[in-house]
C-alpha cells in the first residue's frame, strides 16, 4: 500500500518504520524543516524516551484513558521500544525511577537513530510542507468494502462541514474511506493515512493542532485540548518570596472542596505523593506539581469545576508522625526558652521558607518559646504537615509538557488505531485523547499507538 504519515514526531517515525518493514511504500510530510524537533528538547535535551518498567506500572502511570492503551502497550512495551533501539545500534542507561536515556545524553542520537532506519527502509520525508487537507469519500452501500465511484463525495478539510445535524436522536455515522491529503491546492493519493500531528503543547515546534482542526471538520468528536505537566499558579504570593526554593522529601495532596456548597465535604483528587517540588514567582512547580497538574485539569475539565476550588497540601515533614514532631518542637522550646518565635524554625525549614510559616501560623513572631501554649504548638504541627496553597491557575499551553484531551477514544479502534468512521484514516501519540505522568511514559504512548498504527492489518 501507499501509506502517507503526517507528522514526524516520536509516533510519526515509528508508525512509518513499522508501515515500511510491513513493506508498504511510505512517505512522512513534516510542516518542520527536520523531524523530532519536539523530541529534541525533551527531557531537558536527554530524552527520556520510556521507562524500564512492566506493564502494570506503565498503566498505573497513565492519567487519561488506561484502559484504551492496554492493546497496544501489550503489542508493544517498554522492553521492546529499548530492544528496537539497541538493535539499532543505540546505547541506553537506565536511571533513578526506571527512566531510559541514551547513553550519551542527547537526544539528537535518538533522532539519529530513528532517521538511519528510515533511510535504510527508504521511507520518503517531504519537509516545510504543512498538511492543511483529508481527502474522504463516502463508500457505496452497495460495495461495503470498497470505494465506488458512484456517490463518492470529496470533503475537503479546509471547507468541509460535519456529517449530519446533532439531534436527539443518534444519527448513523455514515462508512467514509480516506484516499489521500491536500497540501494548498495539491493533492496526494494513499491508500492509509496515519495522523501523528502531536498535540497544543510547545506550538514552537508545530504542534499547533492541526490534526483535531482537520478531524473536527470531519466530524470526529475532539475532547478540549488541555494544558497537562504544566507548573500551577497559586493565590498565595508568598511563592514569590521564596521564589527558586526547592524542596526535597516532601509529599503533596491535592483536595477540591465545592465552594458553592457550604457543607461541602473534600475529596482527594491525588496523592500524597513524596518526591520534589519548587517554588516560583507565579507559585508552584517542579515533578510533584507537573503531576498534580495534570489530575487537576482531567478532574476540572471531566467534572466541569472550578480551578479556584482545588487546593495543595504539602507535607514538609513527612518522615515525622504527629507525634514525634511534637516531641522535637518541645525539645526546640526547651532548649531555648527565650528565643522569639520566629527564630525557632532555624532547625526545621530552609531559611526563604521561616519567615512564611512564622506568618502562616499567625502566631506573634517575638513571642518568647516558653509561653507558647499547647494549642498553638499544635498550630505549627499542623503548618509544617499540611502547608496549604490555594490553585489559582494552570500555566498555559507554552509551559505544558504534554495535551491534555484530543481525538476521543471512543472513535477510535485501539486494536489498529483506525478511526471506527473512516477506513484507512489512523492516528498516533499525542493526538489522542491520552496522557500519563512524567518518567517516559509519554513518550511509550507515542511508541505503542505508532507502532500499532503502523503495523495492524488493514
Amino acid at each position: 500500500m501507499d501509506v502517507i504519515v503526517v507528522g514526524a514526531g516520536p509516533a510519526g517515525m515509528m508508525a512509518a518504520i513499522k508501515a515500511a518493514e510491513a513493506g508498504h511504500r511510505v512517505t512522512i510530510y513534516e510542516k518542520n524543516e527536520k523531524a523530532g524537533k519536539k523530541l529534541f528538547i525533551t527531557g531537558k535535551g536527554r530524552c527520556n524516551l520510556t521507562n524500564a518498567s512492566d506493564t502494570d506500572t506503565f498503566i498505573r502511570n497513565v492519567v487519561t484513558n488506561e484502559r484504551f492503551l492496554y492493546s497496544a502497550v501489550s503489542e508493544y512495551n517498554q522492553s521492546d521500544v529499548m530492544s528496537d533501539f539497541e538493535s539499532s545500534g543505540l546505547r541506553l542507561k537506565v536511571e533513578r525511577g526506571q527512566r531510559v536515556f541514551p547513553v550519551s545524553d542527547h537526544s539528537s542520537d535518538v533522532i539519529r537513530t530513528l532517521e538511519k532506519r528510515l533511510s535504510q527502509l527508504s521511507v520518503k520525508f517531504i519537509y516545510n510542507t504543512g498538511v492543511t487537507g483529508l481527502i474522504v469519500e463516502n463508500i457505496s452501500d452497495a460495495e461495503p468494502e470498497s470505494a465506488s465511484e458512484e456517490g463518492i463525495r470529496h470533503m475537503d478539510i479546509s471547507t468541509g462541514k460535519k456529517s449530519g445535524k446533532k439531534s436527539g436522536k443518534k444519527q448513523k455515522t455514515p462508512r467514509r474511506i480516506v484516499r489521500g491529503i491536500e497540501v494548498g491546492n495539491r493533492s496526494y493519493t494513499a491508500d492509509m493515512v496515519i495522523l501523528a500531528t502531536g498535540g497544543n503543547s510547545y506550538q514552537s515546534t508545530g504542534s499547533t493542532g492541526d490534526g483535531y482542526r482537520m478531524l473536527e471538520k470531519l466530524g470526529i468528536d475532539i475532547k478540549q485540548p488541555r494544558p497537562c505537566l504544566v507548573p500551577i499558579e497559586t493565590v498565595e504570593t508568598c511563592c514569590r518570596d521564596m521564589m527558586g526554593l526547592s524542596l526535597k522529601n516532601v509529599t503533596l495532596e491535592v483536595r477540591y472542596t465545592d465552594s458553592s456548597k457550604t457543607d461541602s465535604k473534600s475529596t482527594i483528587v491525588c496523592g500524597p505523593e513524596m518526591g520534589e517540588m519548587l517554588f516560583t514567582h507565579f507559585g508552584v512547580s517542579g515533578p510533584l506539581v507537573l503531576s498534580a497538574s495534570s489530575y487537576i485539569s482531567k478532574d476540572a475539565y471531566t467534572k466541569d469545576r472550578s480551578l479556584s476550588d482545588y487546593r495543595l497540601y504539602i507535607n514538609l515533614k513527612p518522615a515525622l508522625d504527629e507525634q514525634t514532631l511534637d516531641s522535637r518542637l518541645l525539645r526546640i522550646y526547651s532548649e531555648s526558652p527565650n528565643k522569639e518565635f520566629k527564630n525557632s524554625y532555624d532547625k526545621l525549614l530552609p531559611r526563604l521558607m521561616i519567615p512564611v510559616m512564622v506568618e502562616y501560623t499567625g502566631i506573634n513572631p517575638e513571642k518568647k518559646l516558653s509561653e507558647i501554649t499547647r494549642l498553638e504548638r499544635h498550630r505549627v504541627i499542623e503548618c509544617l504537615r499540611s502547608f496549604e496553597l490555594r490553585v489559582k491557575d494552570l500555566r498555559d499551553f507554552n509551559e505544558a509538557i504534554v495535551t491534555g484531551g484530543g481525538v476521543s477514544v471512543k472513535e477510535i479502534n485501539p486494536k489498529s488505531m483506525e478511526l471506527k468512521s473512516i477506513k484507512g484514516l489512523r492516528v498516533a501519540g499525542e493526538l489522542i485523547d491520552c496522557d500519563a505522568l512524567t518518567g517516559g511514559f509519554n513518550l511509550q504512548i507515542a511508541w505503542s499507538t505508532g507502532y500499532v498504527a503502523g503495523t495492524a492489518e488493514g
